[in-house]
């Protein structure tokens, strides 16, 4: 895929973000009490984990002479974090790869560069992170970042990331929950990171304004799913730890969602007679999750959808 600069990222998302301004009432984000979050350390086998804490998932593959970790989460969460991996081993973080730009996800590039970690992201990621970016979410003007807090190390298509014993490979799955996005694939363990093509116990999120839309969110669930086989273990964006099965459940979801918003739309239905409608209320008990991101759920779909 051809990286998108910056001019080309701001002019092909600024009438969509204009249009959702309109729909979306602003709300400043609320923090954590950031003392009070436990990092929690889920042994996948392999010498591989996964790290919930706040913000996206992490997952951390450990090797003879280095680690090999996936997201950072928030700033604050950065202490945590390293307090967490020294716990299973004292080996040093080598590579920080970032499944995209979102700041629960980036929050640590900087600190964790600052430890001697290598962060890497896909093109068009730190794209986004150096131009700054809208939340498709709050419609909060996200700041530029500079410096340690963007990857020294990008990629277009796909990439392998070695340490003693163990690698992983990284995949970049086109215009799905951003333009940015990365899956990593651990085949030595038979573990997947997502990212937040997958988000679980909610609507996932799906970033039209930075690139991501739901067909590209449907195609990544159908890679995912030819790769893996009953035994991997799947650490989503969000959500508990995965496995094939609920991955198919997921892609099915996607799907039907996307048929009956393009049915709307076909009708001349408004955003607000969707909203009305409730097309997903049948879902939303076994999806999960508040009314707010199943709205943004909707209005991602049909402005998506509509063009």
């Amino acid at each position: 895929m051809k990286p998108l600069t910056h001019a080309a990222l701001g002019a092909a998302f600024a009438l969509i973000a204009s249009a959702a301004q309109a729909q979306t009432q602003t709300t400043p984000p609320v923090g954590p009490d950031w003392s009070k979050v436990v990092v929690k350390t889920i042994d996948l086998g392999q010498r591989t984990y996964m790290l919930e804490g706040q913000g996206g998932n992490v997952t951390v593959a450990i090797g003879d002479d280095g680690i090999i970790m996936v997201d950072g989460q928030f700033a604050p969460m950065h202490d945590k974090l390293k307090a967490a991996i020294a716990a299973l081993t004292p080996q040093p973080i080598k590579y920080l790869v970032n499944t995209h730009h979102h700041g629960d996800h980036t929050g640590g590039n900087a600190a964790f560069a600052a430890d001697g970690a290598t962060v890497v992201g896909h093109v068009n990621e730190s794209a986004l992170l150096a131009s700054g970016s809208t939340s498709v979410t709050t419609m909060q003007v996200v700041a530029p970042v500079s410096g340690a807090a963007l990857p020294s190390q990008t990629y277009s298509d796909a990439l392998t990331l070695s340490v003693k014993g163990r690698s992983a490979a990284l995949k970049h799955p086109v215009a799905a929950h951003t333009a940015g996005d990365t899956y990593v694939w651990f085949a030595d363990a038979n573990v997947l990171s997502t990212g937040d093509t997958v988000v679980l116990g909610r609507y996932p999120t799906i970033d039209y304004l930075n690139g991501g839309g739901i067909n590209g969110m449907i195609a990544a669930a159908e890679s995912y799913l030819a790769l893996v086989n009953d035994d991997t273990r799947i650490v989503p964006g969000h959500g508990p730890l995965t496995s094939k099965a609920r991955l198919a459940e997921y892609h099915a979801m996607l799907v039907t969602t996307r048929e009956r918003m393009t049915k709307l739309i076909a009708e001349g239905k408004s955003l607000d007679d969707v909203y009305a409608a409730r097309p997903f209320a049948d879902l939303d008990a076994k999806v999960g999750g508040a009314e707010g991101p199943a709205r943004n759920y909707i209005r991602a779909l049909y402005i998506g959808l509509k063009g």
